[in-house]
């Protein structure tokens, strides 16, 4: 080979890896995009959990003071 189909060769592999990491890193850029949207939605749910036990504790504790409260079976 001359040094002219050397550097051919060797510029077409630099392509192809270049071209198979601009795929790894589209692919992490969408799955890191997908992850974030799944936090948000999983913070909003947690907040609204959190909330309604909120409301729900509010309620129960108006009927007794803590600690002399009867356990559920009675």
């Amino acid at each position: 080979m001359t040094d002219a189909q050397e550097i051919m060769q060797l510029l077409m592999e630099v392509q192809t890896q270049l071209a198979y990491q601009e795929d790894t890193l589209r692919a992490l850029n969408e799955a890191l995009a997908d992850q974030q949207r799944e936090i948000l939605l999983l913070r909003r749910q947690l907040q609204l959990l959190k909330q309604r036990q909120d409301e729900q504790g509010d309620g129960g504790q108006a009927s007794a003071p803590p600690g002399q409260e009867k356990p559920p079976h009675y």
